[in-house]
């Protein structure tokens, strides 16, 4: 699992670059390793950039789906590797079953957000207009467009409002105020399937089951194992005299 991995290098170099000893400070390590009261809040341009790196460090372990027990002993590994104090484990021995332990996260935590969707899927497919196909996509025209309908080698012009089951938006080039253009072949399979059954002036409905979404894996904005729902208004097909030097906006990026 290549997140997996990515993931767990990025943890590992943090921690092997700021365990390197380093004599003269080892005193001033040990005193702000002490306990930070809970009042205590970053002040200082430092402190501040060192309160991101924990924040940073954290989007990096994300995928374990740490609980506050759980953290008690990663702090405590963390700790001991930055401080070259000794340690508890044998990393040799435990470090591997890091990936196993993350594979089982996902897949807890992906099963939970499917259960979610289920319902949803299940009343979106019955509602009058749409339509289910194998691949698990729902599709639903909002508005007939009277244009040409794109190919799965055309690069298109699109609105759209993305959402999670909850309502909650993770993406809007409606928002940002600015449609987004991308080639089709270049977009999750939920989009690739779903475009080209539109027509130039048109608006739809994609909902996507993460299997043609971003499968378990999720992203930063969006849960593994979530069911996506978008509304796309197709702009335009783009001509291929436009520059590919051209400034273009992020769309649904297609699943590694």
């Amino acid at each position: 699992m290549k997140l997996v991995l990515a993931a767990l290098c990025a943890v590992m170099i943090a921690a092997n670059v700021f365990a390197q000893p380093a004599a003269s400070s080892k005193p001033d390590a040990a005193k702000s390793a002490a306990p930070v009261k809970s009042a205590e809040v970053p002040k200082t341009e430092e402190q501040k950039t060192f309160y991101a790196l924990g924040l940073y460090l954290s989007e990096q372990v994300s995928i374990f789906n740490l609980s506050a027990a759980e953290l008690k002993y990663v702090q405590m590994g963390f700790k001991d590797a930055v401080l070259n104090n000794p340690h508890q484990v044998e990393l040799q021995v435990y470090g591997p079953k890091l990936n196993d332990l993350a594979k089982s996260r996902v897949a807890v935590k992906s099963s939970k957000e499917k259960e979610k969707s289920k319902d949803f899927l299940a009343k979106a497919a019955k509602e009058p207009g749409a339509q289910g196909f194998p691949s698990g996509l729902i599709y639903k025209e909002i508005k007939a467009g009277s244009g040409a309908s794109p190919t799965a080698a055309d690069t298109i012009k699109a609105h759209y409002h993305g959402t999670l089951v909850d309502g909650t938006v993770f993406d809007s080039s409606v928002q940002r105020g600015q449609p987004a253009e991308f080639p089709v072949q270049g977009v999750i399979k939920c989009w690739q399937e779903g475009i080209p059954k539109m027509k130039v002036g048109g608006k739809a409905k994609l909902i996507c089951p993460s299997d043609i979404a971003y499968g378990d894996r999720g992203n930063s904005s969006i849960p593994g194992g979530a069911t996506l729902i978008f509304e796309v208004e197709l702009l335009e097909i783009v001509k291929p005299s436009v520059p590919e030097s051209a400034p273009k906006t992020q769309a649904p990026a297609k699943k590694p």
